[in-house]
């Protein structure tokens, strides 16, 4: 965060300086043009001297524009201070066609006069060349500085010095074609340098607007696109809205994901699709959104699951049977065992509801309420003798039940709610879960029928090989 606001502050700096040395230049053409035209009297020359000092006055306005808009967002405007620069340069565009059609008029009259007498002489000479040196060294800088910070009211600027460039070489046509004996080349030149103009302003407004009318960038909104949808964990993009305002593009995202997602899991897909949007896109600020949808390969045990998820409800023991047309589900719910039976009821109806809003209205089901511990039972190691008693009872059931070897890490605590009794059992790889599941269940019945005070034996059955 710290190095973005480092960068964020040095292209301002950078802008702000950038439009200093356009007031400066600009204001320096204006006035040896001006001197340059009254001298010669070339209707060229006092256009480009026109349009010189209305650059000045709208690169001022860029200065102004480009400081305004760095401006943090506020209490009014919550989204900053860009599009200043996106007004300023629309401004540029009407001064723009305003020049042009000042320009055309004097041209017309120009080409009525009988005579016309232009002197173009060195410092005619002198001036659009400097000018022309100028305009292209402007033009290329600001160009540069506008497309890296993203800057309307820069991109105007550079156009305009461009614009002026192309003019200024038209100017010297005129003046040479008048110094050579064709008086109305000046005119025709002017031509030419309001063409040149109008087209700037044509070209500058149609961006400008486009800001001020919160167009999408046509350039960045396919590869923010691509950037959303590469993102593993995204399932779609339903919507995306951009906008641009000054160096910033600003919007909303919304992509699907996977419901069974853990809520840190969603997180985590929004965390990546916002950085892979600032790796295409550094001056994104895009809101991400993130709905939940149902997947087609999700099981009836992962819909279940899903439902009690969303109601705080541990659910286990699913059972799921395809009765002809008809989905049959018989579950256990773990609920405190002090809660009273009403209320217990009240919380399973209501997990049978979600469950059929879930499968369809038509789908039978059956819920078991288990008492569910709340608190931590307090336990002590018994004697090594009892201890011994119960390995020996293990070893000899396994052999019975099948499937289960080498039976190791056992410990049996006293609670007082009665023996907890914990081991470790090696089985065959190759095994399916739910036959070792069945063994270890039918081994803990047998042990607990001779051993009646233990509450609970939880069996951890590992590969032979581990």
């Amino acid at each position: 965060m710290t190095e973005t606001r480092a960068l964020d502050a040095e292209g301002a700096s950078r802008k702000i300086t950038a439009a200093k040395a356009s007031i400066a230049a600009s204001a320096f053409l204006a006035a040896a043009k001006l001197v340059a035209g009254l001298w010669s009297g070339s209707l060229a020359l006092l256009s480009e001297a026109g349009h010189a000092f209305v650059d000045t006055g709208a690169t001022a306005l860029t200065y102004y524009a480009v400081r305004e808009a760095e401006k943090p967002a506020d209490a009014e405007h919550h989204y900053g201070h860009g599009k200043y620069e996106a007004l300023a340069a629309l401004v540029e565009t009407g001064l723009l066609f305003g020049l042009a059609i000042v320009v055309v008029g004097e041209a017309f009259r120009r080409l009525g006069e009988p005579h016309v007498e232009i002197d173009a002489g060195w410092l005619a000479y002198g001036v659009l060349g400097v000018s022309i040196v100028i305009d292209f060294v402007r033009a290329r800088q600001l160009g540069e500085i506008a497309r890296e910070e993203r800057s309307d009211a820069l991109a105007a600027d550079a156009m305009h010095f461009a614009s002026d460039l192309v003019s200024s070489v038209l100017a010297l046509i005129g003046v040479a074609a008048a110094h050579y004996g064709f008086p109305q080349g000046d005119a025709l030149a002017s031509f030419g340098v309001a063409a040149f103009i109008a087209i700037a302003g044509y070209r500058l407004g149609r961006r400008t607007i486009d800001t001020l009318l919160d167009a999408a960038p046509g350039d960045l909104t396919p590869q923010i696109e691509h950037a959303i949808r590469d993102v593993p964990g995204v399932i779609t993009l339903d919507e995306l809205r951009l906008r641009s305002a000054g160096a910033e593009v600003i919007g909303d995202a919304t992509i699907g994901v996977a419901r069974t997602l853990r809520v840190e899991q969603a997180a985590r897909i929004k965390a990546a699709v916002s950085e892979a949007i600032l790796s295409v896109a550094p001056h994104a600020r895009i809101t991400i959104t993130a709905d939940a949808r149902a997947l087609d390969d999700e099981t009836v045990v992962e819909r279940i699951m899903l439902v009690g998820a969303r109601r705080h409800v541990t659910a286990h023991h699913i059972i799921a049977q395809q009765i002809g047309e008809r989905l049959s589900i018989g579950l256990d719910i773990e609920l405190d065992g002090a809660m009273p039976i009403g209320r217990a009821h009240a919380i399973a109806t209501d997990f049978e509801g979600a469950i059929r809003d879930e499968f369809g209205a038509d789908v039978e089901i059956e819920t078991h309420i288990e008492p569910l511990s709340p608190h931590v039972l307090i336990g002590r190691d018994v004697d090594s003798a009892l201890t011994h008693e119960i390995a020996a009872a293990l070893d000899r059931y396994s052999g019975q039940v099948g499937y289960i070897a080498n039976i190791h890490d056992l410990r049996v605590r006293e609670t007082s709610g009665g023996l907890v009794v914990n081991y470790h059992c090696a089985v065959d790889p190759s095994v399916p879960v739910e036959t070792v599941h069945e063994a270890v269940d039918a081994l803990e019945r047998r042990v607990r029928e001779e051993y009646p005070e233990i509450l609970r034996i939880v069996g951890h059955a590992e590969p032979e090989d581990h």
